[in-house]
């Protein structure tokens, strides 16, 4: 098993290289309405996290998955084994982090972060508003554990958003079922208590962190604490109800990363 195959690595377009790493639950078909735009003038790189899509299940180790440190040591792998140039990362939700936490470890691979949604903590903490009580969390988790696909059809509307697209909440519960039970509640336990916020003042390189402007998952004040805490960050909110702009908003999100990408 190499490198890219475990992590069902493919690539299309030329040019300096972008990675699109996807959220919980999903795969690397989540981004078909925009990576094919950047395909244009970049070589985008296309993977599945361990666990999810059709990457190679057998791998998924639960000790070196108990962080998110081991999916961001993996894109580290991916990226060596594909380019020599640094990478722009194109990270949705818990992907942000595996992307930041990969940035801090091989930072000489990246040459920007966007984050798509991100949250580096989920759970409020005195003056930080992370968007749920830990009590909030552990009843997802009992739940999420104890009737994975209920969880499913029940939570992925909610986060997709997006009422005036019932699609792709179809689209995104049934990806959600596709997701090995077992895996993915052992991830959703790693995202859900995963706290990172001392790691955010590491990331030197320049950060768009896109935010929609109601979001169940990563509220607003999630993304102007990353603004205030990253050195090199900017904050783009665009008007979208859900958690995945990169589906029910595509054109705001492209433009929002072309925009990006012309300040570097």
């Amino acid at each position: 098993m190499t490198v890219l195959t475990r992590n069902n690595v493919h690539v299309q377009g030329k040019g300096p290289p972008m990675v699109f790493v996807h959220g919980f639950g999903c795969d690397q078909n989540m981004w078909r309405l925009l990576a094919p735009h950047f395909a244009e003038s970049h070589q985008c790189i296309l993977l599945d996290l361990v666990g999810s899509g059709n990457s190679e299940h057998q791998a998924y180790d639960r000790d070196k998955y108990a962080t998110l440190q081991g999916h961001a040591d993996d894109l580290c792998e991916v990226l060596e084994a594909v380019t020599s140039a640094p990478a722009i990362c194109v990270g949705h939700s818990v992907s942000a982090m595996i992307g930041m936490l990969a940035n801090v470890r091989c930072p000489d691979a990246f040459a920007a972060q966007v984050m798509v949604g991100p949250s580096p903590c989920y759970v409020n903490d005195r003056d930080y508003v992370g968007g749920f009580e830990l009590s909030d969390i552990e009843s997802l988790l009992e739940t999420l554990e104890s009737n994975y696909l209920g969880w499913s059809s029940n939570m992925a509307p909610a986060i997709m958003g997006a009422p005036d697209q019932p699609e792709l909440a179809v689209e995104l519960t049934n990806s959600f079922c596709r997701t090995d039970p077992e895996i993915a509640k052992h991830f959703a336990r790693v995202t859900f208590l995963s706290d990172h916020r001392a790691e955010l003042p590491r990331l030197q390189a320049p950060t768009l962190v896109l935010q929609c402007s109601e979001d169940l998952i990563a509220p607003l004040a999630v993304g102007e604490y990353m603004r205030r805490v990253i050195p090199n960050c900017t904050l783009r909110v665009i008007e979208n109800v859900g958690h995945c702009p990169h589906l029910s908003a595509p054109s705001a999100s492209v433009q929002a990363i072309e925009d990006f990408l012309k300040t570097l």
